[in-house]
């Protein structure tokens, strides 16, 4: 469409939310309305027959890039099962050096969705504005889902695994191992996920009566490179054992071992966060914590569906956390006679 929504309810005469209902089919419009959009439509020179659509309705899915294996779980799901319910999803993928989540939802606000998922957006940092989902959601009423973060001052489902449940459950095994000197390789110091696990952290390290001083945490960027260069630092500090806030911090503990002539897991032991794509066939084989992707994509489209049936529901703040689970490979192993001397 050549068009925006503004520019054809202008034309029309109507409001905005008029014409997307006009164009998706949807009741709740007079005739005289009706036809006064189908007339700004033919009088612009849009065929009504590329707008009128019957019974496929629009999803969008706006999400960071996908260099993160974990992201395109997320977004693969959850196109699939839209997809099933005759919802097309509209993948919006921003980049640091390229279009940001701003500008895509200033972009969707013209634009007849009839949902939205946000995938790790700016909603999960701490003290960060909100004001860029208003008129999305707030405004125009949009239902929406936002996919593990922290519940904010906004209307929606949120979706999350249990992040305090996860890095306990990495702890515990390492501490069963016999690890005391424990690291911890996070991400942003404002990003909630991160400052979830940290608060767990501690208290896990406070119940077991387990010494934690602040060289023995870092907090990153998430990425390979930056994961190298934290656990470079643990690892200088004394660590014996590294809980990772996500499997690429994982990886880039692993290779900082290497490049250190530590032998992971004789010398080290390391876990990740998120059970990617390919981390059972690396190098050694990543022990890390599973999120429930399948599970977590069905409760979201399922919450969309409902919101979209009760447009009350959309209005409200409702909370699904998910049970993570502890997969033990080759990564970790029981603190070495040295280490436990130290």
């Amino acid at each position: 469409m050549s068009a925006t929504l503004a520019q054809i309810a202008q034309q029309a005469g109507v409001s905005q939310a008029t014409v997307s209902r006009v164009i998706n089919g949807k009741p709740g419009v007079s005739q005289d309305r009706r036809a006064a959009v189908m007339q700004a439509l033919g009088s612009m020179g849009i065929p009504t027959d590329r707008v009128l659509r019957t019974g496929t309705k629009l999803t969008a899915i706006v999400a960071p890039d996908l260099a993160n294996p974990i992201f395109p779980q997320f977004v693969t799901g959850l196109v699939s099962r839209l997809a099933q319910l005759d919802h097309l999803a509209i993948t919006c993928t921003y980049t640091p050096a390229g279009t940001s989540e701003e500008s895509f939802l200033n972009l969707l606000q013209t634009q007849p969705i009839d949902s939205a998922v946000f995938l790790s957006g700016r909603y999960d940092t701490r003290d960060a504005s909100l004001a860029q989902y208003t008129p999305l959601i707030a405004d125009r009423g949009i239902p929406a889902a936002f996919l593990n973060g922290a519940v904010r001052d906004m209307d929606g489902l949120y979706v999350a695994t249990d992040d305090a449940a996860a890095i306990t459950m990495a702890l515990r095994h390492l501490k069963d191992l016999g690890h005391r000197r424990i690291g911890l390789s996070l991400g942003d110091r404002n990003h909630y996920p991160s400052i979830m696990k940290y608060k767990a952290a501690m208290r896990f390290f406070e119940e077991e009566g387990i010494e934690h001083g602040d060289e023995l945490t870092t907090w990153t960027t998430y990425g390979v490179t930056s994961g190298r260069m934290s656990a470079a630092t643990l690892l200088d500090n004394g660590a014996t054992a590294i809980a990772c806030a996500s499997d690429q911090l994982a990886l880039g503990a692993i290779r900082a071992a290497s490049l250190m002539g530590l032998s992971v897991p004789r010398d080290v032991s390391i876990t990740g966060y998120d059970d990617s794509p390919l981390i059972a066939s690396m190098t050694p084989p990543l022990t890390t914590i599973r999120q429930p992707v399948e599970r977590m994509c069905q409760a979201t489209v399922d919450g969309l569906m409902a919101m979209l049936g009760n447009r009350s529901l959309a209005k409200q703040r409702d909370a699904m956390l998910f049970e993570p689970e502890l997969v033990v490979r080759e990564s970790t192993g029981p603190v070495n006679a040295a280490a436990r001397n130290a």
